[in-house]
């Protein structure tokens, strides 16, 4: 691998993740990757309206609320930041 394709390499991936934010980056930790995973799967769900109306079904609810429960564990998927150790 020459110098070229690394720097290439590189820079496509700065572009990515300067374009979709859940691609990540290196002082990315554990809990902001988790917040990130859980977002997108709960936007995945309340996209695709077959797959919103199989959670409302195995849920006993209705589309709607289950709709409403998903954009509100949006807010706060995986609970409380931790406290940051600043050194």
């Amino acid at each position: 691998m020459q110098a070229s394709d690394r720097f290439n390499i590189n820079s496509q991936l700065e572009h990515l993740q300067a374009k979709y934010v859940g691609t990540g980056h290196a002082d990315l930790n554990r809990f902001e990757w988790a917040v990130n995973i859980q977002r997108d799967s709960y936007a995945s769900y309340i996209g695709h309206y077959p797959m919103l109306a199989y959670f409302a079904v195995a849920e006993n609810e209705s589309i709607g609320r289950e709709h409403y429960n998903f954009m509100q564990k949006m807010l706060l998927p995986c609970g409380l930041p931790p406290e940051r150790e600043d050194d």
